[in-house]
C-alpha cells in the first residue's frame, strides 16, 4: 500500500548536488503541512526532473506556473498555492544571497505569495487570533498590527547584536529558539507566516554556517509550528508557562543530528490526560497503532482519531463516501459530520474524488 519516499531517497544520495536539490524539494514541500496543504502529482514528477538535474529550479518554477494556467480547473484552488510556494521555497532556500533585514524577510513573504495572496509583501494592519488545537482552542497573543514594523525592526537588530563566540552548543540552540520564536510571534503577515519565517530562518542558519540539509523540517514542519506556539503562550490560571523546550528538541534534531522524538501530542496543554487517553485506547488497537499515531500527529484528538479509525476500518481506501455516509456510520447528525470532514480534508487525510461531495481516505496520508 505505501510507496517509497523518492525524496528521502535522494537525501542518501552520493551525489552532493542531488542531495541538496533533493533537501530544498523535501523542506519546501514540506513546509505546506503547516497550512494542512498537499502537492500535486504534477509538482513531484517536476520536483525529480530538477533533483536530477534536467531542468533548474527556475525552469521547474516556470513550468508550474505555466501548468496551472491551463490546468487550474483540474486541481483544488489550494493545490495552487501548494505547488507555486514549494517550487519559490526551493529557489530562495538554493540561493546563495541572503541579508539579515526586516527588508528581506518582508520580501520573502512577498516572494512566496506574490499572486496568491493580495498582501503579499505587505504588513497586516488588523489585528489577529487563531484557533490552536495545541492550546486546546485557545490563541497566541500576535504582534499588535500598529507596532509591527518597529517590532520586527528590533528583534531582527538585537539578534545582530548577539555573539555566538565562545558559547556552548545548548546555549547557542536555547538562543536561536528564543529569537525565531519571538519573530514567528510578531505575525507580521496576514497569512503565510510559519512559511516565510521557516525559509528566512533556514537561510539564517545557512548564513551563520550550519549545514541543514536532512529532513527535519520537511517531516516535523507542523511539530516545528507548535513549538513556536507553545513558546508563546501563557496561562497562569492553568498553571501553563511559555517554553522553548520542544524548539529547542527540534534544533537539536536539526543542527546536531541528535534523534529527539518530536510528537505533537506532547506539545498539547493538556498533555498528560491526552497521554492517559492515548494509552488506552492504543492498547486496543492492534495493527493500526500507526494509523492512530499518525491522525494524532496530525493534530487531531484522541476522541477524533479514534472516530476516523472506525471510519477507515469501514471504509478502506477504494470506497468513496460523504457527509451521510459518515453521519451513518458514526451516529451522529450532518452538522459534526460536515465538521469531521473539513477536518480530515485539512490534513489531507482525504482527497476529493469524481462526483460532488465525494471523497476517499489517502493511502498516501496513512502510509
Amino acid at each position: 500500500m505505501s510507496k517509497k519516499d523518492p525524496f528521502e531517497e535522494y537525501l542518501r544520495e552520493k551525489d552532493p548536488s542531488k542531495q541538496e536539490r533533493s533537501y530544498a524539494w523535501y523542506t519546501a514541500i514540506g513546509l505546506q503541512a503547516v497550512d494542512g496543504l498537499k502537492t500535486s502529482d504534477y509538482l513531484k514528477q517536476t520536483a525529480l526532473k530538477s533533483i536530477e538535474g534536467e531542468i533548474t529550479f527556475s525552469e521547474a518554477q516556470e513550468l508550474i506556473d505555466s501548468y496551472y494556467k491551463t490546468n487550474r480547473k483540474q486541481e483544488e484552488p489550494r493545490t495552487e498555492e501548494a505547488d507555486k510556494v514549494s517550487s519559490r521555497i526551493t529557489t530562495i532556500i538554493a540561493e546563495k544571497g541572503f541579508t539579515f533585514s526586516v527588508m528581506e524577510y518582508i520580501s520573502i513573504h512577498k516572494r512566496l505569495f506574490d499572486g496568491i495572496y493580495k498582501h503579499a509583501g505587505k504588513i497586516r494592519d488588523y489585528n489577529i487570533t487563531k484557533q490552536e488545537w495545541v492550546l486546546d482552542g485557545d490563541t497566541v497573543i500576535y504582534g499588535s498590527w500598529s507596532q509591527l514594523y518597529a517590532t520586527l525592526e528590533y528583534d531582527i537588530e538585537q539578534e545582530k547584536l548577539f555573539k555566538y563566540a565562545g558559547l556552548p552548543m545548548d546555549e547557542v540552540i536555547k538562543h536561536l529558539a528564543l529569537f525565531i520564536s519571538r519573530l514567528w510571534q510578531i505575525h507580521s503577515f496576514g497569512e503565510g507566516n510559519t512559511r516565510t519565517t521557516a525559509v528566512f530562518f533556514i537561510k539564517y542558519l545557512q548564513a551563520l554556517g550550519f549545514n541543514v540539509t536532512n529532513n527535519i523540517f520537511a517531516k516535523n514542519a507542523w511539530y516545528f509550528r507548535n513549538a513556536m506556539v507553545r513558546a508563546n503562550y501563557t496561562n497562569l490560571q492553568k498553571g501553563i508557562h511559555e517554553t522553548t523546550e520542544y524548539l529547542e528538541l527540534f534544533l537539536k534534531n536539526l543542527l546536531l543530528g541528535e534523534n529527539n522524538s518530536l510528537h505533537n501530542r506532547e506539545l498539547h496543554i493538556r498533555n498528560r490526560l491526552l497521554k492517559q487517553d492515548y494509552n488506552d485506547i492504543k492498547q486496543d488497537l492492534g495493527h493500526a497503532k500507526q494509523d492512530f499515531d499518525r491522525l494524532v500527529e496530525a493534530g487531531l484528538s484522541v476522541r477524533t482519531t479514534n472516530n476516523v479509525l472506525k471510519l477507515l476500518k469501514q471504509l478502506g481506501f477504494d470506497k468513496s463516501f460523504g457527509r451521510m455516509d459518515i453521519a451513518k456510520i458514526l451516529d451522529i447528525t450532518k452538522s459534526p459530520a460536515s465538521e469531521l470532514l473539513k477536518k480530515l480534508l485539512s490534513i489531507c487525510a482525504v482527497v476529493s474524488v469524481e462526483g460532488k461531495g465525494k471523497y476517499q481516505f489517502s493511502s498516501e496520508f496513512f502510509k
